[in-house]
């Protein structure tokens, strides 16, 4: 029998398991463009993939002002459902997550998105009922906060050694390593990995195959 390393696998959503990383940055440009605000670039809107949607806005759009926000998350609503259809899971992702099942692990989402925005996603993939749990920015706190992971362990009756956060973005290895949680980046999503070396993740993973196998023979 399966020897386990952890107990409870919490991903990240957008970046991780989601390819959904290059279409945010695009939202997140044509939204500060509607407001007037200066259009971040490629890399400050990136950047803030993974952070409460406000945070995230504000991060990229330090010229708009504070009455414009509610219009700016309502202007990225707008462009990120217009790409609703071209949105899916990266390839591999429905069989990492159903071996994983099959192995007896309880698997969870941590993800800045809003409680609606995940609900959509996971049911435009097929994947409602999959996960065990799961927490959303808007109704915890926001990455880095280690609040997500901490809500987690208690739900689960778990210690942060049991504990396995797998994210895109130095956000979720620093909640992580704020958690006492140990970690696993993933290369393909919307941070560099040379940033993830001071968050002393186990391991980097370059895609989906490579966390499926560096997960069976370590987790």
């Amino acid at each position: 029998m399966h020897q386990r390393n952890f107990d409870l696998i919490a991903f990240d959503w957008d970046g991780t398991l989601f390819d959904s990383t290059q279409i945010i940055v695009r939202c997140i440009q044509a939204a500060v463009k509607d407001v007037g605000g200066v259009v971040p670039t490629d890399k400050a809107a990136g950047y803030v993939i993974g952070l409460g949607l406000m945070e995230a806005l504000a991060h990229a759009a330090p010229d708009v002002p504070r009455e414009k926000y509610p219009l700016l998350g309502e202007r990225y609503r707008h462009h990120y459902d217009s790409y609703r259809d071209e949105l899916s899971l990266f390839d591999g992702t429905l069989g990492l997550l159903a071996g994983l099942k099959t192995r007896g692990y309880k698997l969870a989402v941590a993800t800045g998105k809003s409680r609606r925005g995940l609900d959509e996603a996971l049911r435009h993939v097929e994947l409602k009922g999959v996960f065990d749990s799961s927490r959303t920015a808007d109704e915890t706190a926001g990455k880095p906060d280690p609040r997500m992971l901490n809500e987690l362990m208690d739900e689960f009756k778990l210690s942060a050694s049991r504990v396995l956060m797998i994210g895109d973005t130095t956000h979720d290895l620093q909640m992580a390593l704020n958690a006492g949680c140990p970690s696993v980046g993933v290369s393909y999503g919307a941070h560099e990995p040379d940033a993830f070396d001071i968050l002393r993740p186990l391991h980097v993973a370059h895609s989906v195959q490579d966390l499926h196998d560096w997960l069976l023979g370590n987790a």
